[in-house]
């Protein structure tokens, strides 16, 4: 009986870096897009349906592992976790599909791009952010988990740059309404990044309490 468990725990671990692998994949087509590197909307929109999908699959085989073997203790931890750490990545999926239709009225505007160079590193340090929680649950690793929380101040530091260099923009005398419907958009892609980077946070945290049953205290 415990040698079927374990395999369903292995299972789910790795049906959990899958789901990881892809929000990783809709966070890079969509800056990839963003940066102008070529129109890949489809395909995020295209990887956020999968997202979707294997949340779903994630969550039955969480019910069957619950109904099946009945878990206690840290292994019901570890399940009730996974449930909790998905519709976080789910969310992961909707923001960069989110992002992807932004980037379809965002005009290139090369006078603007040392602000989008910033959201570049946004997009960078969001994707090391999902793949390092992920690591963390695989690995059973407290101080991955607790690396992934501190790792969201640089989130937070890039976002108030972003800020700092769109009001920087439209302070620059006459601004038309193109420029300042472009501000407007890079805002709000900045922020679904940051919103991003506080989903692999949360997902840290859940790593954290199913290996502890207490939710990390990163300060």
């Amino acid at each position: 009986m415990r040698n079927r468990f374990d395999e369903q725990l292995e299972l789910l671990n790795v049906e959990l870096i899958r789901m990881g692998a892809l929000c990783e994949d809709a966070i890079s087509y969509a800056s990839r897009t963003l940066m102008g590197e070529g129109d890949f909307s489809q395909e995020v929109y295209k990887t956020d349906r999968e997202i979707d999908q294997k949340e779903r699959d994630i969550e039955n085989l969480c019910m069957r592992i619950l109904l099946q073997q009945q878990p206690v203790a840290r292994d019901l931890r570890q399940v009730s976790s996974a449930l909790k750490m998905i519709s976080d990545m789910e969310r992961i999926g909707d923001q960069a599909s989110d992002i992807a239709e932004i980037c379809g009225f965002v005009k290139d505007l090369a006078e603007e791009m040392e602000s989008r160079l910033h959201i570049r590193d946004m997009a960078e340090a969001t994707m090391k952010m999902v793949t390092r929680s992920i690591d963390s649950f695989v690995k059973k690793d407290l101080n991955i988990a607790k690396d992934v929380i501190l790792y969201d101040d640089v989130v937070d530091d890039l976002f108030g740059k972003v800020k700092e260099e769109l009001i920087g923009i439209l302070g620059q005398g006459q601004v038309d309404a193109e420029k300042s419907e472009f501000c407007i958009d890079m805002l709000m892609v900045a922020k679904y990044f940051e919103r991003i980077g506080d989903h692999a946070t949360n997902i840290a945290e859940w790593v954290e309490y199913s290996i502890t049953g207490e939710h990390l205290d990163a300060n």
